[in-house]
């Protein structure tokens, strides 16, 4: 009888442990399923490019997540920000921790060409989504590309085809290039000249500067020398807003040379003022007084930031919607199934229409050539852009055919 007794006390000591291991392993699995969906933001948070993409882009991927509701597939999605400095190390490191310890699903904007090309490689070697709205760089769709990167706003290419070829067709044939010396800076410069001479333009020469220069003055003199019709800013951000104003105060428009910044956002132009930047020639992916669509987005992404939109930040918003509802109809996170649809859905939203996700990255779509308006035409801040052309995304990108990428079979 004691011997029963011993072994019903032995039972029911296993089939306490046997419950408790079964609510333990039931409570993690609730707790894997429930873990919050984390997307990574690199960001330029006060830097150069911090108009451009920063706080900004922040807040896009945060409206994208609550137009989206919130969730996807039973999961909270949370925005994880950083500031990479502009410096790639730093970008590449940012990536690794996000993605190895922070459990970050997809990587957004990255602003800065040598920061993403830095980025790419991390995200690329951990087999994660990664989405460029900020940087420009087209080898980010040729040699440095990928099957999980994607190349969403603009790209050295379009911006090139776009103005060049503009400029050139208005009788400024004859170009110098004032570049910023990095990745994004050499590539616009190359594609820009290509599309002039092919155009029937040509090159008279150029000069290179460090990123972040605040003294353009013996660059431009270098370039008002040569009287080329046209001088070409292959840079971005501050360093576009200094020789734009310098130029200004060194009367180059006076004298009849025309500038064009091949690379300009919306927060440039405001920064400048229209006073200095009427009459200048740019191509951007996105206006937010384009379309009822665009002044939607545009009116509520004001009143969090209190500035208008960058097509950076229009980007953004778009391409963070796009990887949500990839991931609610492909059910998983998985970054090989999401990418499939993806590339297989049409994005139509504020940002583009008929949008599509190329075999090399390249988000093909509308590119739009702009003017800016003298102070007199322009009805209140913000109010910037004449529209002079909508340029298909077939004619403004690279084609695949011409592409560089591993991926593509020829």
């Amino acid at each position: 009888m004691l011997r029963a007794l011993m072994e019903n006390d032995v039972k029911k000591l296993l089939s306490g442990l046997m419950a408790s291991v079964m609510v333990v392993g039931t409570s993690a699995a609730m707790a894997q399923s429930t873990a919050p969906l984390k997307l990574g933001a690199v960001l330029d948070m006060s830097g150069l490019f911090a108009d451009i993409t920063g706080p900004g882009s922040e807040a896009a991927a945060k409206m994208a997540v609550e137009d989206f509701g919130g969730e996807v597939i039973g999961r909270k999605v949370q925005i994880v920000v950083a500031d990479h400095l502009n410096k790639s190390d730093l970008a590449a490191n940012f990536t690794r921790e996000m993605i190895d310890n922070q459990n970050v699903e997809a990587i957004v904007d990255v602003a800065g060409s040598a920061t993403a090309l830095a980025a790419a490689e991390m995200a690329k070697a951990r087999g994660k989504i990664i989405m460029f709205n900020g940087p420009g760089a087209v080898r980010l769709t040729n040699e440095a590309c990928g099957p999980y990167i994607v190349h969403y706003t603009y790209d050295t290419y379009a911006l090139a085809s776009v103005t060049g070829l503009a400029t050139v067709k208005r009788g400024l044939n004859s170009w110098f290039f004032l570049t910023a010396d990095y990745a994004f800076g050499q590539e616009l410069e190359r594609d820009t000249s290509n599309i002039v001479t092919k155009a029937g333009g040509k090159v008279v020469g150029n000069v290179r500067h460090p990123i972040n220069t605040s003294d353009f003055s013996s660059f431009l003199l270098q370039a008002q020398s040569t009287k080329a019709s046209v001088i070409g800013l292959a840079n971005a951000g501050g360093d576009t807003i200094n020789a734009i104003k310098q130029a200004a105060e060194f009367g180059l428009t006076q004298s009849g040379q025309k500038l064009s910044p091949l690379l300009a956002f919306i927060s440039d132009i405001d920064s400048v003022g229209l006073e200095t930047a009427q009459g200048l020639l740019l191509a951007e992916a996105f206006y937010w007084d384009l379309n009822d669509e665009t002044r939607a987005f545009a009116k509520r992404f004001m009143e969090r930031t209190k500035r208008a939109p960058t097509s950076a930040q229009a980007g953004v918003y778009s391409s963070v919607t796009t990887y949500l509802n990839a991931v609610k109809k492909a059910g998983t996170t998985d970054s090989a199934a999401v990418m499939k649809v993806m590339k297989d859905t049409p994005i139509n939203d504020m940002f583009a229409k008929n949008g599509r996700i190329r075999e090399d990255g390249r988000m093909v779509h509308d590119m739009y050539l702009f003017e800016v308006k003298k102070p007199s035409e322009s009805k209140a801040r913000w109010d910037d852009y004449k529209l002079l052309a909508t340029v298909s995304g077939d004619d403004a990108f690279q084609p695949l055919s011409a592409s560089r990428c591993p991926l593509i079979k020829k």
